[in-house]
C-alpha cells in the first residue's frame, strides 16, 4: 500500500497514476472528494481530509509501506509558517507511528538553507524532520521553479501587456515541470532504491532567464515582443496583497526572491543527467498558450 499526499495537485496525481498503472494500492489523499474520483475510478482508495489532522493522517498511514509526502498550499492561512510547522509535525509523528519504511519528499531548491528563503524554511523543516526518523528511508526531492508558477502572470499579461516578477530577468534559472516530478517521484517509489536519508536536485530541461521566458511564452501566446520587467520588492509586496494574498504570505514570498537574488535558490551540485528533466518550457508554452486563451 502506499499513501499519496496531494494526490489532486500537480505532482501528487502522477504519482498516484503511476502507481495504479503498476497495480500497486494507493490511498489518495485530499481535501475534496470529488477531485480524488478520478483517481477511485482507476482504482485508488480515497481519503478525505487535513494534514493538519494527526488521526486523520495516522489512520490513512496505517499499513502503508511507503508514501508521497509534501506540504499543501494553503493561501487562506493567517500564519503560514505556522501551518508549514504543524504540517511537518503531523506528518512526520503519523510516519513513526505508522512504521512506515520508505517516503519520497517534495522539497525545494533552497531547502539546504535553514533560514533566508520565505517558503521554503518549511521544506528545510520538513527535511530534518524526516532525517530524524531513524527508521525511515527519505528521498527528497530539491526541485526547481515550476514552469506552473507562470499561470498567475496570465492575468498581468492581459491587463498590462507586461511579464514581470521581483528577479532578475538576466540570470538563468532553472525551470521545471511538474509532471516531470511526478514521474521522477512514482519511479522511485514504485523501485524503491534508495535508503537512509538523501535528496536529488530536479531542475527542469535547462536553465533559463525570465526574459528568454517571457520571450516564449510570448510567441506561444502570439505576443511575440511582451517584455519582462523587474518589479521592486515593496512594489511587488503590495500587488500580492492587493491580489488576495495574506500579507504574512507576502511577505515571505518577498523573503524568498530576497533569498534568490543572494544566490541561495541555487543547486549545491551541478546539473548532471540525472537532475535534468525532459519537458521543455517550449513544450510546456502550448499548455500556457491554451489556459492564456481559455
Amino acid at each position: 500500500m502506499y499513501a499519496v499526499c496531494g494526490a489532486t495537485g500537480n505532482t501528487g496525481r502522477i504519482v498516484a497514476e503511476f502507481l495504479l498503472k503498476q497495480g500497486k494500492q494507493v490511498r489518495a489523499i485530499g481535501r475534496d472528494a470529488a477531485k480524488l474520483q478520478s483517481l477511485v475510478d482507476q482504482g485508488a482508495e480515497a481519503c478525505v481530509g487535513s494534514l493538519e489532522d494527526l488521526d486523520f493522517v495516522k489512520q490513512t498511514f496505517a499499513g502503508a509501506k511507503a508514501a508521497y509526502l509534501m506540504i499543501p498550499p494553503n493561501m487562506a492561512a493567517d500564519d503560514f509558517r505556522g501551518y508549514q510547522r504543524k504540517v511537518v509535525g503531523v506528518l512526520s509523528k503519523a510516519i513513526k507511528a505508522a512504521r512506515i519504511k520508505h517516503a519520497v519528499s517534495l522539497s525545494s531548491i533552497g531547502a539546504n538553507h535553514p533560514v533566508g528563503t520565505g517558503v521554503i524554511v518549511g521544506l528545510h523543516d520538513l527535511e530534518m524532520a524526516l532525517n530524524n526518523l531513524d527508521s525511515l528511508n527519505v528521498l527528497h526531492l530539491r526541485a526547481a521553479f515550476f514552469m506552473e508558477n507562470f499561470f498567475m502572470n496570465i492575468g498581468l499579461i492581459k491587463n498590462m501587456g507586461i511579464n514581470g516578477m521581483p528577479a532578475s530577468g538576466e540570470i538563468p534559472m532553472p525551470v521545471i515541470a511538474s509532471q516531470d516530478i511526478g514521474a521522477y517521484a512514482a519511479k522511485r517509489l514504485s523501485a524503491l532504491d534508495f535508503s537512509g536519508s538523501s535528496y536529488q536536485y530536479l531542475l527542469g530541461e535547462r536553465d533559463i532567464s525570465m526574459k528568454e521566458v517571457t520571450s516564449v511564452l510570448g510567441k506561444a501566446i502570439g505576443k511575440p515582443d511582451l517584455s519582462y520587467v523587474q518589479f521592486p520588492l515593496e512594489q511587488a509586496k503590495q500587488g500580492m496583497i492587493g491580489a488576495g494574498v495574506k500579507p504574512n504570505l507576502a511577505e515571505l514570498y518577498i523573503e524568498m526572491y530576497r533569498g534568490a537574488a543572494e544566490g541561495k535558490l541555487m543547486p549545491e551540485k551541478p546539473r548532471d543527467a540525472e537532475s535534468t528533466t525532459p519537458t521543455s518550457l517550449e513544450e510546456f508554452s502550448r499548455t500556457f498558450a491554451a489556459v492564456y486563451n481559455r
